[in-house]
């Protein structure tokens, strides 16, 4: 009976410590289920209108890309604060020469991915067709706690179509 009652009352005392983790606060962030694409800087000029199909699970999505220019971020530093403490750092972004676009997905998982690219160059011209199949990949940009990112991106150069890295 001593031994229920020992078991009974460690029990008790374990249950609050366990309710006392600390807890990971994670982002309310959505993330859509897109194929982003970038032409390269150097190729950017080439080419006039491109259309992307995809297809994952056995669904396809097709559409001609809307192009936008691309940009890169640059870091504007921080300056100290009093004791050692940082004051809000700043970035801003600068145009990059590269295009982006992204085609929508009804859905987007970690199964290989098989996309066609087509389109006209500057001159009104038929580009080659390019293909390509790659697996997307997955991050975990807050920590496994928070759950996993999938992202599905390629680039376009006058070499081909490459899985962006």
């Amino acid at each position: 009976m001593r031994t229920v009652a020992a078991v009974l009352g460690l029990g008790f005392i374990a249950l609050p410590a366990a309710g006392c983790q600390p807890q990971t606060a994670c982002p309310a962030i959505a993330q859509a289920p897109v194929v982003a694409l970038t032409v390269a800087r150097e190729y950017a000029g080439a080419v006039k209108t491109l259309r992307l199909k995809a297809c994952q699970d056995g669904n396809c999505a097709e559409a001609d890309l809307v192009l936008f220019p691309g940009s890169t971020t640059v870091d504007q530093g921080c300056e100290p604060g009093t004791y050692g403490r940082d004051r809000p750092c700043s970035a801003t972004v600068s145009p990059d020469g590269t295009l982006t676009g992204t085609l929508m997905l009804d859905h987007l998982s970690d199964s290989p991915i098989d996309a066609s690219l087509n389109g006209t160059d500057a001159g009104g011209l038929a580009l080659p067709v390019r293909t390509l199949t790659f697996t997307p990949r997955i991050a975990y940009p807050f920590g496994e706690q928070c759950g996993r990112f999938i992202s599905a991106g390629v680039l376009l150069d006058a070499d081909g179509l490459r899985q962006a890295g």
